[in-house]
């Protein structure tokens, strides 16, 4: 056993995922809270994803907290615009192997390979499918609270998936009062520590994510914290070579309410005049 014990944790991973039908490859993600690699799988025929986390090398809060609510939704949702998640295994030692189907790159590093933004069109394409993935959570009390760019995994087909729930939940009926998501995404009341809505703050996020998509740049200045809720009170803004047309404005200022109010559910974000055929440029609803 100890000599068992002194074995390196990646060949002991190696070891313990062959055994389930999987060889490692290449890195191809690495954050804070784990790696994923690609692997070949004799099981499913094709080359999957796999998060690799050790529960030891985490945050005691993220352990306790995050990790079961991520792994249950995950395993709870099915929908296909939301990364498909073929199993969770458990190892031994605390390592935990998240199996998902492989995607070719994310929204941010597809905007990088196109000059940073994309056309209208090709922005409601996806933006059509995002907003399905999250009306399906929010009408399943779930939420996702970390949408980001770099959270949108691409496939081929023009086909985008919403992913990474390592800080999502399931709604009750008391306010978030977590501060969660990447400081260029969360809302203004995120942002001032409130107790807030989570379903509100995701539509906020996703106001934050067309913006970049259709100008290539943040909607808000991040860089100077003191600043940004002074930021978030004022109608944004447009360089002259990233201004996207007068309809796709208007539906993004009218997401990126500051009064929580005010601001749209997803149901109406999906029914806006912008998302529909002819609305500021005809795209064919994601099937």
């Amino acid at each position: 056993m100890a000599e068992r014990a002194k074995r390196p944790t990646a060949i002991y991973t190696s070891i313990v995922l062959r055994r389930k039908g999987y060889k490692l490859g290449k890195t191809i993600g690495e954050g804070e809270f784990g790696k994923t690699k690609i692997a070949s799988s004799t099981i499913h025929g094709t080359n999957v994803a796999i998060k690799i986390m050790d529960r030891k090398a985490l945050p005691t809060q993220y352990t306790v907290k995050f990790l079961p609510r991520e792994l249950a939704i995950l395993l709870a949702v099915n929908h296909e615009h939301i990364v498909r998640v073929h199993e969770v295994i458990e190892g031994p030692g605390g390592m935990v192997y998240i199996v998902m189907e492989l995607m070719a790159t994310d929204l941010l590093a597809r905007l990088g390979k196109v000059g940073g933004r994309l056309s209208e069109k090709q922005a409601k394409t996806y933006f059509i499918q995002i907003v399905s993935a999250v009306r399906h959570l929010h009408q399943n009390d779930i939420v996702h609270r970390d949408l980001k760019c770099e959270n949108i995994l691409l496939a081929a087909g023009n086909k985008a998936k919403v992913s990474d729930f390592g800080f999502s939940r399931y709604l009750s009926p008391e306010l978030s009062k977590t501060f969660c998501g990447s400081l260029a995404y969360i809302s203004p009341e995120v942002f001032l520590g409130a107790p807030y809505d989570p379903r509100k703050s995701d539509i906020w996020s996703l106001g934050v994510m067309l913006y970049i998509m259709v100008t290539g740049r943040k909607p808000y200045d991040d860089s100077v914290v003191a600043r940004l809720d002074t930021a978030h009170r004022d109608p944004v803004t447009y360089q002259k070579n990233t201004v996207p047309g007068e309809s796709c404005r208007a539906f993004i200022a009218s997401i990126l309410q500051y009064e929580v109010s005010d601001r749209p559910d997803i149901q109406q974000v999906a029914e806006s005049t912008w998302l529909q055929p002819g609305g500021g440029g005809n795209v064919a609803a994601a099937q």
